[in-house]
């Protein structure tokens, strides 16, 4: 009997994308993020956006269950039921931690700890287990990456 294998058509599929993309190998859904610099391995001091992030906005995304989804393992300050308990609670949060180190956490917090279940919200290459209509695309944009930092920083 011959031995054959065979891929799944998902993984067949993402081959394709990656390998059809005006730049093989990926690099061209890097282009959707910008780039930035971590100092120290702990924190991203200077704004992705070239906006300033808006608090307001940012509670929403926060707490928006298809967006952000920080009360999936978070608690925060605000009236809404179901809050997670498997992340730290983020009242107090700017008491603890800089604009800088809020930002990198929400950028790809495994760069401060590879063991953490936290996704990684700006980071496209090296992902597993990617929704396929999220392959190369971060989870949050650049200003909504400032919006949430901004958020963040009003929890003191």
């Amino acid at each position: 009997p011959r031995y054959s294998r065979t891929m799944p058509i998902r993984t067949v599929a993402a081959l394709l994308a990656l390998l059809l993309a005006p730049e093989a190998g990926g690099r061209a859904a890097l282009a959707q993020t910008r780039p930035f610099t971590v100092v120290d391995g702990s924190a991203i001091p200077a704004p992705l956006a070239e906006a300033p992030g808006d608090a307001r906005r940012g509670a929403a995304i926060a707490i928006d269950r298809a967006k952000g989804n920080c009360l999936a393992c978070h608690g925060l300050p605000v009236p809404e039921p179901l809050q997670g308990n498997i992340g730290p609670d983020l009242v107090g949060v700017a008491s603890r931690l800089t604009e800088g180190e809020l930002r990198l956490r929400v950028v790809d917090p495994k760069i401060v700890n590879a063991e953490t279940a936290m996704p990684a919200y700006y980071r496209v290459d090296g992902l597993f287990r990617v929704r396929q209509d999220m392959v190369g695309r971060p989870i949050l944009a650049a200003q909504e990456i400032e919006d949430v930092v901004a958020y963040l920083r009003t929890l003191k």
